[in-house]
């Protein structure tokens, strides 16, 4: 989890700790989730919604499609 500090963010989410991947080096370690298929404004919103510590990374899932994920930052530098 991730403590937000962006006032802004919280308001909108509600949450003041938001989730966030970050890389473990082991091949094991899985994230459960979704793919959203989204228009290039929404993920323009979404990029401008996500504080610093957050990055989009495109990777490949285990189902062997490609998507966009947002990673820790400080972690994938």
């Amino acid at each position: 989890m991730l403590k937000i500090k962006d006032k802004d963010v919280v308001k909108k989410s509600g949450e003041a700790e938001h989730p966030i991947i970050t890389f473990t080096g082991s091949q094991i370690d899985q994230v459960a989730g979704f793919v959203f298929a989204i228009s290039p404004e929404e993920l323009k919103q979404a990029d401008a919604y996500e504080v610093d510590d957050y990055q989009r990374i495109s990777v490949q899932l285990q189902s062997g499609i490609s998507a966009w994920v947002y990673v820790n930052a400080k972690e994938n530098t």
